[in-house]
Parts: structure tokens; C-alpha cells; sequence
């Protein structure tokens, strides 16, 4: 006896929902459209369940055994949650009778991981008069190393938990690509922004040009450890963070621009040519959340989101700040007038350290975590700037063409 797709049926006493067909693919397909087999029984009581031989067919460099995931969805009644365990895939269904859903840690994974419901908004990033403010970007799957920055600087404590009460984290993009832990940093960031909010603080999680890129299908810069990933679980990568995942949801709610203060964040930075077009900041955020995910060609041609992904002039590709050629003074200060700021703060361009250009007016926070080897946080503090070490230090933040210390 079986069901049809989001058909409803029973199993042990109780009223379960098939999901719909989305991109869960070949194990979807292989084990929870057959509603009432023993198999899947299993899974909905949260029992995990051995992926089909054609989930997990993968060259043989990829079969090596290997932990990943959780890779979550919401489907109908509940979540779907895959893992990669010893390099073959595992998935179970559990039940949200409330939220959150707690899914217990295996295969790898550090801990428990609370899923709230789907998001439903948007988050908008716009404050005033907060006296601790941290930032940082482009981690890029290093995830040992920012926990690492994280803890030294108090930030979280020894169990990687939010230490910082009422302070806000900002980071300003790019944790897709490069690095071998992206999924354990999403997942971090996710239960962080809750127990941020939860002691008066705020953890506040940008998208950058990595983020656009993966989801509209750029894999240029996926670590290897991805691809296999993705084989094992039959899978195409960027559909692991499709609209009806948990991260994938989550994500469609960030902004690109968010303002605290006197400071606008933002991964690249905000030039001329994209001001002069006159798309204020939310109308910008409320753009990227719409195309996010579509094939780059779609956005290439529609002239509501063309300007969003230029490779020179957009928000999350600009690199002008740092080409005096480019941009001169007056220029420079126009795009503060125009943006009612004192600083613009962004990732994107590499670092040694978190530094400032242009006497203070642009605070550059990409400090090369991508690299695995170092990395730094701004921090201000009552209107204060200071920069955050691995070793735990608070160092003046000095501007890169000056000796001064900028406050």
C-alpha cells in the first residue's frame, strides 16, 4: 500500500505527510514516496536509514570514508536530514510537532542542532546605539579558526557558545567556498543568531559575491571535500541549499547592506556608479533576497537585478575603495554624503590584518582567514575602534597610508 505525493497516511499511530518532489532527488525519490515500506517507517520515527546503491554511486577517490552534514529540509510535517557517514550517505525523517526540532549530532557533527521554523521575513539590519560591535568576513570554511578568533577574543566561550551578552558580531559575507568546513559554519552562525538575540545582542550574517556565486551555480572555488559530499548523497551541491532547505531558507533572509550606527556594512562596498542609480539600501536587499538562486543568465538579463551582480560596480563585487585611481578623495567622501555615514566597513579584498583606508573611512575586515593561517576582528567599543588577534590581544587599529591610530 502506498501513497501519492504529499498524500497522508499512517505509520506506528501516527499521521505522517509524504514531501513533495524537490531537490532531495534520488533519496527522496528511493524512500519516502513509498509512504508505508519498513524502510521509511524507520525514518519518520527518526531512525536513520542507508541511502540507495544509486545515492552513493561516486568515482572511487570519492568513496574514501568521510563524516559531512547535516543537510537538512522542511517537507511537509517535519524535516528530512541527510549525512554523509563514513562516506555513504544516511538520512532520516523527524517530526516537528513544535519548533524547534531538535536533531541529535552524529556522523561528525559537534552538537545538537535546534531547526526553528522557516523563516517567513526577511531580516533588516538598521540600529542605533550599540556600544559593543564586532566584525569580521570572508571566513571561507575555516571553521576551526574563526571559533578559534571567536573564543580568544571572548566572543564565545570554551564551548563555542555566545559569551559576548549584549554585543553584536557582524559578518560581512563569504563563508561559501575554499575551506573544508562550510556546512559546520553555517550551522554555527545559525544557533549563534539565536542565542545572540536570546542576551540582548545580535549576530548579523551578510551575503557576499561566494554566496551568489554557489547558489547561481558558480563552483569554481567548492573545496573538493564538497563535490564528494555531493556524490555521496546523490545530490547536486547547490541544491543541498535549495529554497526548501533549513540554511537555504535562512540564507534567502540576509541582507547584503546593514547599517549600525554611524557604519554601513557591506561586502564589497557601495560605488559611485551603483549610488547613481538610486536603489536605496532595502530596496538592494529586498532585490538580492529575490534573485538569489537564479541562473546567472536570469540575472545578467533583468534589469531590476543586473546591477546587483556587476563584477565592478555592484555591492558584493566593488573593489574601488583600494584604487586611489579609481576613486579619489572627493569621490570618496561623496559616497559617505551620499549614504549619511561616517564609515563603510567591507570584506572582499584580502588582508593582512583588519585595517583602515582613506583616514578611517573604509575598514577593511577581509584579514585572510581564507588562508587557514591567521585572521583578525574589528572591534568598536563606546565609539572606539580597536583590531581583535588570534592570541586574544586588542591592537590600534592604525590606517594603512598613516601612522596614526584611527579611534
Amino acid at each position: 500500500m502506498g501513497c501519492k505525493p504529499c498524500g497522508k497516511s499512517r505509520v506506528g499511530g501516527a499521521t505522517i505527510a509524504c514531501p513533495s518532489i524537490h531537490p532531495v532527488r534520488a533519496i527522496v525519490k528511493s524512500f519516502l514516496l513509498p509512504c508505508l515500506s519498513p524502510l521509511l517507517a524507520l525514518a519518520f520515527a527518526g531512525v536513520a536509514v542507508a541511502a540507495p546503491p544509486e545515492a552513493t554511486q561516486a568515482p572511487a577517490a570519492t568513496q574514501a570514508r568521510f563524516d559531512d552534514g547535516p543537510y537538512i529540509d522542511y517537507v511537509e510535517g517535519g524535516l528530512v536530514a541527510r549525512w554523509v557517514c563514513g562516506g555513504r550517505s544516511e538520512v532520516a525523517r523527524l517530526r516537528a510537532e513544535r519548533w524547534p526540532v531538535r536533531v541529535p549530532p552524529r556522523c561528525g557533527q559537534d552538537a545538537a542542532i535546534e531547526v526553528r521554523a522557516p523563516v517567513g521575513g526577511r531580516e533588516r539590519v538598521d540600529l542605533r546605539g550599540v556600544a559593543r560591535l564586532a566584525a569580521l568576513s570572508d571566513v571561507h570554511g575555516q571553521y576551526a579558526l574563526m571559533l578559534r578568533l571567536l573564543q580568544a577574543n571572548r566572543i564565545l566561550d570554551e564551548r563555542g557558545d555566545w559569551a559576548w551578552g549584549d554585543g553584536h558580531l557582524v559578518l560581512v559575507g563569504d563563508v561559501f567556498d575554499r575551506g573544508p568546513r562550510v556546512n559546520e559554519i553555517f550551522w554555527k552562525l545559525y544557533a549563534l543568531e539565536q542565542q545572540a538575540r536570546a542576551a540582548g545582542g545580535g549576530l548579523h550574517v551578510l551575503l557576499g559575491n561566494h554566496e551568489a556565486m554557489v547558489l547561481y551555480r558558480d563552483l569554481r572555488y567548492v573545496n573538493d571535500r564538497y563535490f564528494a559530499t555531493a556524490n555521496a548523497l546523490g545530490i547536486a551541491y547547490t541544491d543541498l541549499y535549495g529554497p526548501g532547505s533549513v540554511i537555504g531558507d535562512w540564507l534567502r533572509s540576509r541582507p547584503v547592506i546593514a547599517r549600525i550606527d554611524d557604519m554601513l556594512f557591506v561586502h564589497g562596498g557601495m560605488s559611485p556608479a551603483f549610488l547613481a542609480l538610486g536603489i536605496d539600501n532595502e530596496t538592494a536587499n529586498d532585490r538580492y533576497r529575490e534573485s538569489l538562486g537564479l541562473p546567472r543568465a536570469a540575472t545578467r538579463d533583468d534589469p531590476r537585478y543586473a546591477p546587483l551582480y556587476d563584477g565592478r560596480d555592484s555591492p558584493i563585487w566593488y573593489r574601488g575603495y583600494f584604487d586611489a585611481e579609481a576613486l579619489d578623495a572627493a569621490g570618496m567622501d561623496a559616497v559617505l554624503d551620499r549614504l549619511g555615514v561616517a564609515h563603510v566597513v567591507v570584506g572582499h579584498t584580502s588582508m593582512a590584518r583588519v585595517e583602515s583606508h582613506r583616514g578611517g573611512r573604509v575598514i577593511a575586515v577581509d584579514s585572510s582567514i581564507k588562508n587557514g593561517e591567521s585572521g583578525e576582528l574589528l572591534f568598536v567599543e563606546d565609539g572606539r575602534m580597536s583590531r581583535g588577534t588570534l592570541a586574544g590581544e586588542r591592537l590600534p587599529l592604525r590606517d594603512a597610508t598613516a601612522t596614526e591610530p584611527v579611534d
